[in-house]
């Protein structure tokens, strides 16, 4: 069912990776409305991901500093202001389900597990662990506007961004993203070490990382004693990242943005899953991607979103991963 939407917002307010992989959504609504105007709401931090996006009208901004209930009401005046025809709602708890039962739209979708599902148009039931990636559960919401058909999420580095990055481009090179906001989705640092040395002479190695993450990656350089590796941790933006990973010879990833990264620009990458599994649905989706992981552990997975510390004590999933076939 195609039905005549000229203005239509999606609404992703959760961590960066899902930020990444809403753009799935955006590349579909395009293809099928491409006069349509299309428009993106994210949390603050996640709007350099769509800058100079090429067919976004507006990326919109929930800035939590603000007053999370004041900036709520205020966003949610400026959406109703727009006056929307769809309201494509991928997140799953209430400030965004307010928002969008309150957008004043003629169509509106969303999950069941968001409290305000009642009052969408469409809801269905979010499912984790099914082997269903989340692409294809961010689909089922535009399936019945749409078709089945699922398509990869898509990033737009630009052209200065790209040229930002081409001078580290004049040999061939590896990436690694060696940091994750939770410690038992991140592979060990001395398993990071180990890859390093496992790269061959005359490969540079590129650190990738948030300012905060400058001290490991610096740790990781400096034990590795590799003979060509850089520490770029905190000197790239999200889109001057991509704009590198995409000519990577590998990017070397944990469960965590950066592999969302390798995929918004089909980048060859390898990924690490250690107290996570794909089949919660936020694996590779580059034409060239791996997936390494120790199997058949009876305490993994051990939750969703990983933990500060191993429950068990012995973190065996990020430390027996066999990098031998790398």
């Amino acid at each position: 069912m195609k039905i005549e939407l000229k203005k239509i917002l999606v609404i992703q307010t959760a961590f960066i990776g899902d930020a990444i992989l809403a753009s799935s959504v955006l590349e579909k609504l395009h293809a099928f409305y491409p006069d349509s105007q299309l428009s993106i709401l994210v949390r603050k931090g996640n709007e350099t991901l769509y800058e100079q996006h090429p067919f976004l009208k507006e990326v919109l901004v929930w800035n939590k500093q603000e007053g999370k209930y004041a900036s709520l009401f205020k966003l949610r005046k400026k959406i109703k202001d727009q006056k929307f025809d769809a309201v494509i709602n991928l997140h799953r708890y209430a400030s965004s389900g307010f928002l969008t039962a309150f957008s004043g739209a003629k169509y509106t979708a969303g999950y069941k597990q968001n409290p305000f599902s009642f009052l969408f148009n469409t809801n269905i039931k979010h499912v984790i662990g099914n082997g269903t990636h989340e692409t294809e559960r961010y689909n089922q919401l535009i399936e019945n506007i749409t078709d089945p058909k699922v398509f990869k999420p898509k990033l737009y580095p630009s052209a200065v961004q790209f040229e930002k990055v081409n001078s580290l481009k004049s040999s061939p090179f590896v990436c690694m993203a060696p940091s994750s906001v939770w410690f038992t989705k991140q592979l060990p640092k001395e398993k990071w070490i180990e890859l390093c040395k496992a790269i061959i002479p005359g490969t540079t190695i590129y650190l990738l990382g948030a300012p905060n993450d400058e001290a490991l990656c610096e740790e990781i350089k400096t034990t590795s004693k590799h003979g060509s590796i850089q520490n770029l941790a905190g000197s790239l933006s999200l889109l001057e990242s991509c704009a590198l990973m995409k000519d990577a010879q590998m990017n070397y990833v944990n469960d965590s943005a950066p592999l969302h990264l390798a995929s918004s620009v089909n980048a060859p990458v390898t990924a690490f899953f250690c107290s996570t599994v794909p089949a919660y649905g936020f694996g590779p989706l580059s034409d060239n991607s791996k997936i390494l992981e120790l199997k058949n552990l009876d305490c993994r997975p051990c939750g969703l979103h990983g933990y500060t510390a191993c429950p068990k004590g012995h973190f065996k999933c990020g430390k027996e991963i066999d990098l031998s076939g790398i």
